[in-house]
């Protein structure tokens, strides 16, 4: 049979175009793929089928270990079957393969039946062909120190010269030193990185459990960073931000992150205070005071002595209060409501409001000077708009929340987490959590979809509410929140007159709760003698 240009003994086979087919095969194969593991297997491939260099295999150096001999097995083979490849273990030194991992020198062996120290161990000699075998081994480098061993072997009597085989043979050797540098490289960059990611996922984590603050996002972050910043000084802290943006847990943060962490910690809200009370609550009394007073009691900021006290909503402190405010700050003193002697008190004040603190200035609500004393670091607190990456968080542990207070085992299903993350949360994280509550309690099944969420999410719920209205005035269940601005005079007064001056009624139509409507209420000049007088409660 004449021989065929294909074939690697044939006497018409152009050597060098093999070689060049070789090497471009296999910078193809770099090319398309960095992994060692895929292109180390076909350049054995190649050496096989184009050079007639058989039985290819990678000899790679293994970590020992402790107390073991060091060894380097077969890790990337052609022509091998898996027995063989799993019987090529060789210590340093033994054999013509630990021969040159030892040395780092090329082997040639002319003859393996010649030769004594060939072992025959990855492939019997009965598995090879019959004429004279040679084998060829050479070293693979990286940094200057053998990792391995590049070995085929070769059927000594060819057309083809040995000299050749060996050139072609340590580019291929040398190339593959590089491959596995590089994937040395691109592991050792990925545990640095994965550690680093370790490292800032149990920060972040034990931040959130040391402040109880969930979430990652940058805005969070920032404001967390800020907080940290000042948390050791005495200056007085201003929280802003819209309602519902967790104020009270960030003011629990900076008592938590300062000096003051052991001694109390005191939330007043201003809000909730009536303005006759004010004096009282936030200052004490003495006995015989006021009628009812019959001890004399000790008030929040005497409480607070050595800690913190957090006023929140410290926009609707009346303005007789606010210069006695100021001077417990300025002087770090007070006088009891019917007392005489100066109290020393040793307190740091963070504020809050989710007010424009300038413009009550402007407009003469809020005293200029006490506000330039609030306003020593001001921190904005990031609505949930602009922690969008926190929500699915926040969710899962409401839910978790919800579950352990109610006893139930409601789960929220990914396209649902999709759903919370896509709303916009007027309400902030306050909005989130009382959804999640009204869920967890009203869900008919344990896994909530989407599809089951809409119907609980704001629109919806004012939808039903809206429809089930029989004069049809609208009463949400879920309230937008509003300015101190947000009603006219005439607006709050015809929704009390419509409701025959029951205030829960008249705030609910309007979308406000009892608080903001009895405030708006307050803020008016006198009715007119035939308006209805306002009641609190409700109709029953």
């Amino acid at each position: 049979m004449p021989s065929s240009p294909s074939d690697p003994d044939s006497p018409l086979t152009d050597w060098h175009a093999q070689e060049l087919l070789l090497m471009r095969e296999v910078m193809k194969l770099v090319g398309r793929s960095l992994a060692p593991a895929f292109v180390l297997r076909e350049m054995l491939h190649l050496m096989s089928e184009l050079l007639g260099l058989n039985r290819g295999r990678m000899v790679l150096a293994g970590e020992p270990a402790p107390g073991e001999e060091r060894t380097a097995s077969v890790r990337h083979a052609y022509g091998l079957t898996a027995e063989e490849v799993q019987r090529g273990v060789f210590r340093w030194g033994e054999g013509i393969t630990g021969r040159v991992l030892a040395t780092g020198l090329p082997a040639i062996v002319q003859d393996v039946d010649a030769e004594p120290l060939f072992l025959f161990r990855t492939v019997p000699r009965e598995r090879l062909p019959p004429q004279t075998v040679a084998f060829i081994a050479l070293p693979i480098e990286v940094n200057g120190a053998t990792i391995g061993v590049l070995a085929c072997h070769r059927i000594r009597s060819r057309q083809r010269h040995l000299n050749d085989d060996l050139a072609v043979l340590r580019i291929l050797a040398t190339l593959a030193g590089q491959l596995l540098r590089l994937e040395q490289l691109v592991a050792e960059q990925t545990r640095q990185l994965l550690a680093r990611n370790a490292a800032l996922a149990r920060a972040l984590d034990s931040a959130s459990a040391r402040y109880g603050l969930i979430g990652r996002s940058p805005a969070l972050l920032q404001a967390l960073g800020e907080l940290e910043r000042v948390s050791q000084s005495q200056a007085t802290v201003l929280l802003l931000g819209e309602s519902g943006t967790g104020k009270e847990l960030f003011a629990r943060a900076v008592h938590l992150a300062s000096g003051r962490h052991d001694q109390p910690f005191i939330k007043v809200n201003c809000s909730a205070i009536p303005e006759t009370l004010f004096e009282s609550e936030l200052f004490g009394y003495e006995r015989g005071a006021f009628t009812g007073a019959n001890t004399a009691r000790a008030g929040w900021f005497e409480q607070a002595h050595g800690g913190t006290i957090f006023l929140d909503e410290i926009g609707e402190l009346p303005l007789a209060m606010q210069s006695k405010l100021l001077r417990t700050l300025q002087e770090g003193t007070l006088v009891r409501l019917g007392g005489t002697r100066e109290l020393k008190v040793n307190v740091r004040l963070v504020a809050a409001t989710n007010r424009e603190l300038a413009r009550e200035v402007q407009a003469g609500r809020f005293r200029q000077d006490l506000y330039y004393r609030l306003n020593v670091i001001p921190i904005r607190l990031p609505s949930l708009r602009e922690r969008g990456e926190d929500v699915r968080a926040l969710a899962l542990h409401f839910v978790n929340r919800a579950n352990q207070a109610h006893q139930r085992n409601v789960n929220l299903a990914p396209d649902a987490l999709a759903r919370l993350e896509a709303h916009d949360w007027p309400g902030n994280i306050r909005e989130l959590g009382n959804l999640i509550e009204r869920l967890v309690l009203l869900a008919d099944h344990t896994l909530v979809t989407a599809a089951t969420l809409e119907r609980f999410m704001p629109q919806a719920q004012a939808q039903a509410q809206n429809a089930a209205a029989p004069t049809g005035e609208t009463e949400p269940l879920v309230r937008d929140y509003q300015s101190a601005q947000s009603h006219s005079a005439q607006a709050l007064r015809e929704a009390l007159a419509r409701h025959q001056g029951n205030q829960s009624r008249a705030a609910q139509s309007l979308g406000l709760t009892l608080r903001q409507f009895a405030y708006r209420m307050k803020k008016l000049p006198p009715a007119s003698p035939s308006a209805p007088s306002p009641r609190r409660g409700d109709d029953t």
